[in-house]
């Protein structure tokens, strides 16, 4: 889904910012209130070699796969064309992305973006490359920058002043995004009310969908290692905003001025790296080479990825990457509790066993719990299987919505039911000597 911001005029774009109107700005723009209606996902995956998957795949391989689809007149920039309007990203480590266009109902998000995944795979495929859906690479490649953006060179720079962990998240890691409209200004769907649903189903989440046991090739201690990789980043810019009390738009534009900066953008060549160590409040504060203006502060936003982030609509962000067509599932079970109040108050219940919003922000025990332990944690696991049979019956009172409820429930009947989750098939696939990249089932 793209981002919702406010109307803007090209000149108070480059308007010299005030803390006090920057937080105001932040606090208006990123919930945009109304009757939640839209529905969107982000499915990334890894590339491998059909002949060779512990290959590093060059970047040349995937444009040429690309060519072979329609190019889109009205890109900017420039990209393939799929059949239901799907974006493509490519990600600094070789990952690419499907962003669906929001989509009036889950149903139509589905079939949408399972036609433009096709389209991908397709043509991928006439290049012996295949999608693999997992938090993280499953082999032992090389891992390394293939994307020279200014940008990403920052982001680099940023990351490594506190250790490896930045770049394996930029060229390792891969991630499904469930995309919701924020909701009503008041009511059982109101923003708040979904605001805080979401954090607390954020640990289940990570939990249910855990697909990321291996690093470098080798079991990594967790099953959910993308998540851990997470927590290990920059936590200006990955823990969640005030959560416990306080208006969530002044919050969260509390979060955005007192993250840290990652880049700059300037022209003529020069690196975007910023200064270390200062944030968005202290360069509106003491200026520097330039004073901020507003569309350096959206930039700002960009570089933000706390498990929930508001973009006007509420981006999910906690979330492995999932073998196949696996992300069907994420999207029945967010958009079945979240649509249905009934659902959304028997969520509610069950995630009450878990903790208070205050005791539950990415780092905490149970968050750690959940990448380590997954649905073996037995706590959690009771959470999930109330998650998923709430979401089961509002799907079932949901016309449009079979392709869904049969994948959620055969999800939750091979997973959350036996305590496993998708990163114990990796496991199993690694102690067989059969390698987990194989795990798709899809031909390409």
């Amino acid at each position: 889904m793209t981002e919702t911001l406010t109307d803007i005029s090209p000149s108070a774009e480059v308007q010299p910012l005030t803390e006090a109107n920057a937080e105001g700005h932040l606090a208006a723009i990123c919930f945009k209130i109304g009757p939640p209606r839209l529905v969107g996902v982000e499915a990334e995956w890894f590339v491998h070699d059909v002949r060779s998957p512990g290959a590093q795949v060059q970047p040349e391989r995937v444009t040429q796969a690309l060519a072979a689809l329609p190019a889109d007149p009205a890109g900017s920039p420039p990209g393939p064309l799929f059949p239901a309007g799907s974006l493509l990203t490519r990600e600094p480590g070789g990952q690419v992305e499907l962003s669906s266009p929001p989509a009036d109902s889950p149903g139509d998000c589905a079939e949408g973006l399972l036609l433009d995944q096709g389209a991908l795979r397709a043509a991928l495929a006439a290049q012996g490359l295949r999608l693999t859906g997992s938090g993280t690479d499953p082999l032992a490649r090389e891992r390394r920058m293939q994307l020279s953006h200014p940008r990403y060179r920052a982001m680099e720079r940023h990351f490594d002043r506190t250790g490896p962990w930045g770049r394996t998240m930029m060229c390792g890691t891969a991630s499904l995004q469930v995309c919701v409209d924020a909701g009503t200004a008041s009511g059982p769907q109101s923003y708040t009310a979904r605001w805080r649903l979401l954090h607390l189903l954020g640990p289940v989440l990570v939990a249910a969908f855990a697909n990321s046991p291996l690093l470098d090739g080798r079991p990594a201690g967790h099953r959910s290692t993308r998540q851990m990789v997470w927590s290990r980043v920059d936590p200006t810019r990955t823990l969640a905003p005030r959560l416990a009390d306080g208006d969530p738009g002044e919050n969260w534009a509390r979060y955005v001025l007192d993250a840290e900066l990652m880049c700059i953008q300037r022209g003529d060549g020069r690196s975007w790296a910023a200064p270390a160590g200062r944030t968005f409040r202290d360069w509106l504060r003491e200026g520097g080479e330039r004073p901020p203006t507003l569309a350096d502060l959206h930039y700002h936003c960009t570089t933000l990825f706390p498990p929930v982030r508001p973009r006007g609509h509420l981006e999910l962000r906690m979330i492995d990457a999932q073998p196949d067509s696996g992300w069907l599932v994420p999207l029945a079970l967010v958009s079945g509790l979240l649509d249905d109040p009934v659902a959304a108050d028997t969520a509610l219940a069950a995630l009450e066993p878990l903790g208070t919003l205050d005791r539950l922000p990415p780092r905490s025990e149970l968050w750690r719990r959940a990448a380590t332990l997954a649905m073996a944690d037995p706590t959690l696991r009771r959470a999930a299987l109330a998650c998923f049979g709430a979401a089961e019956q509002a799907l079932a009172r949901r016309t449009g919505s079979g392709r869904l409820s049969r994948a959620l429930t055969e999800f939750a009947e091979r997973y959350p039911a036996r305590g496993r989750c998708p990163a114990d098939d990796q496991l199993d696939a690694l102690r067989a000597g059969v390698h987990p990249v194989l795990q798709e089932s899809a031909p390409c």
